[in-house]
């Protein structure tokens, strides 16, 4: 029987991740990511499929980052019909994050159907709707961290704790081929140690092949710890001066992230007691969801959680829903910490935050996140004098403070000490990574003696 792995998306990029593995006439899906990008080309992409959706024997999603679950609800529409397996975290999670997903599509193809409209073009439909994306996780199969499930003939699968967000895991997927076993792992995306909320990564043992990400496969992160008192620093400077300070913040993950740190500032009277406001709906439920699934959270903070006392349970911490509150917010002079999503400033209600506050030089931008080319986000985060939000051109007057170490992505040591853990590897693939970090880490490990790849978009090798 021939085992092969093809390579779908997410390589030499950080985003559309999606890898299928075919064992005779079986195949597995390994997540089904949203190809992010200009309007044309997403759409192109992620409505282009290189194999037939309706061929799919199940699917294994690593978790609840729309650039690993946000295609689902589209391939469905295509005809996907098998069982997703993933945590039960991940399912409660991927549920919102699709709704959202469904939620823009549908509002940006409503403004860009105006504009069609007048210029004479035709309409467009969005990829998927809110609806269609509610539908989606109908087919989710949760399974626990460390239960080995047969998912398919031949095929069976583990999820191990990455330590990447809440409810992410390593896959660890055993192929019966003839008597023998191919054992191959899926560490996309990888966690660090001692990240707050989380547990550390659980490094997989016996495998054959590893595919893993790459995105800082050429950096190395500041220490975890740092990313607190370079927050204490940076807010304490800001509000002495009268100003406010805006985080974009993804809404999955780093948003509580950087609320846990607030927490633990106040705790310690290292922070002034000002108002604190995490305003977007979607982060306020993903937020609860932390909450009703403390179990995936590390021991301290699942046991604060269980005696009362919350790291999002703040005095001065607001969540805001409601369109009209968070514009009253840019009417507010009162210093205060705004956290908005989305984390790299494209869309989303930091935007107008941004819009009323940024050409402010007693402000402050503090950006905790990846921000890929080309973006708004990563625009401030190289500081250029002008930027455009809706079109309008704006001065980059407010400080601008950038913190790496709160990345929730291995760096270049860490991925080099999971590759390491896991030998003897027959090979290890390299994806979900702009090409020059991929190109670096993959340079050392072959340096190292290791068998290495850098696989392209839709490349197909043979595992044996």
């Amino acid at each position: 029987m021939a085992v092969k792995l093809k390579f779908l998306g997410g390589v030499m990029t950080v985003t559309g991740s999606s890898h299928l593995i075919t064992a005779g006439k079986t195949e597995v899906l390994f997540d089904a990511g949203l190809f992010q990008g200009r309007r044309d080309e997403f759409y192109k992409v992620n409505t282009t499929f290189d194999y037939n959706p309706r061929a799919i024997n199940a699917m294994v999603l690593s978790h609840a980052h729309i650039d690993h679950c946000g295609n689902i609800p589209n391939l469905i529409k295509k005809g996907l019909r098998c069982k997703i397996y993933t945590t039960s975290a991940t399912k409660d999670l991927a549920g919102l994050m699709l709704e959202d997903s469904g939620k823009i599509q549908e509002e940006d193809i409503k403004y860009l159907n105006k504009i069609n409209k007048r210029i004479g073009l035709s309409k467009r439909e969005p990829l998927y709707t809110k609806k269609e994306a509610a539908r989606a996780t109908k087919i989710f199969r949760p399974i626990s961290y460390g239960q080995k499930f047969c998912v398919a003939r031949d095929v069976y699968v583990a999820l191990l704790d990455a330590g990447h967000i809440l409810g992410s895991a390593i896959t660890v997927l055993d192929i019966r081929d003839n008597g023998k076993n191919i054992r191959l792992g899926y560490a996309v995306d990888l966690g660090r140690k001692n990240l707050p909320l989380l547990n550390d990564p659980v490094i997989p043992k016996n495998l054959d092949y590893l595919i893993m990400e790459s995105t800082y496969g050429g950096r190395l992160h500041a220490p975890i710890e740092e990313a607190q008192s370079k927050l204490r620093e940076a807010i304490s400077r800001t509000l002495r001066r009268g100003g406010k300070v805006i985080i974009p913040s993804f809404t999955l993950e780093r948003a509580q992230e950087v609320v846990y740190f607030l927490n633990e500032l106040l705790k310690e009277k290292l922070i002034p007691f000002v108002p604190i406001y995490v305003d977007s709906p979607l982060a306020t439920d993903i937020t609860e969801m932390f909450e009703y699934h403390a179990d995936y959270l590390d021991k301290k903070t699942g046991d604060d959680i269980a005696k009362g006392d919350s790291p999002f349970g703040l005095l001065n911490l607001r969540f805001i829903r409601e369109q009209k509150e968070s514009k009253a917010l840019n009417a507010d002079k009162r210093p205060m910490i705004i956290i908005a999503g989305s984390g790299m400033c494209e869309s989303g209600r930091v935007l107008h935050h941004l819009q009323n506050n940024i050409e402010d030089s007693r402000n402050m931008i503090v950006v905790v996140g990846y921000m890929a080319r080309d973006t708004l986000g990563r625009k401030i985060v190289d500081k250029e004098k002008i930027v455009r939000i809706f079109g309008i051109e704006y001065e980059l007057n407010a400080e601008v403070v950038t913190i790496n170490a709160m990345s929730g992505h291995a760096d270049q040591r860490e991925l080099l000490d999971f590759v390491s853990a896991c030998l003897p590897l027959r090979r290890v693939f390299l994806v979900h990574g702009e090409e020059d970090q991929t190109r670096i880490l993959a340079d050392i490990l072959s340096g190292r003696g290791i068998n290495v790849s850098t696989p392209i978009k839709n490349e197909e090798v043979l595992l044996d």
